[in-house]
């Protein structure tokens, strides 16, 4: 793996983390009660978002399996279209998406040092 796609990777990995912190012990109403809570959230899967669309070509069609364009989408929409967030969308992507792309990030991480 290049070097600035690892530590893009980890980037991802980091913010990964900070939303797994974030929304512990919380349920998708606190992102309607929370602004602070729902702009964390938001941040951190734009840092997401703007790390996988930094990836190399290499990387990306290494790991077809992640959803690349997906990623980078939510991160578009989530800047671009501020004034429109879904925050049912948000805490899904958060609860479901986030873990799993971790998972898949964390493992290219992995085998990298192993190589």
């Amino acid at each position: 793996m290049r070097e600035d796609d690892r530590i893009r990777a980890r980037h991802i990995v980091e913010a990964a983390d900070d939303i797994a912190r974030f929304i512990a012990g919380r349920e998708r109403a606190d992102l309607d009660s929370d602004r602070m809570l729902l702009y964390a959230v938001v941040r951190a899967v734009e840092i997401v978002g703007e790390a996988a669309s930094k990836m190399s070509e290499e990387l990306r069609l290494s790991a077809p399996a992640i959803p690349w364009q997906a990623i980078v989408g939510m991160r578009n929409r989530v800047v671009h279209a501020y004034f429109d967030i879904d925050a049912d969308i948000v805490w899904t992507t958060a609860r479901e998406e986030i873990p799993v792309l971790r998972g898949a990030i964390q493992r290219l991480l992995d085998q990298s040092e192993a190589e």
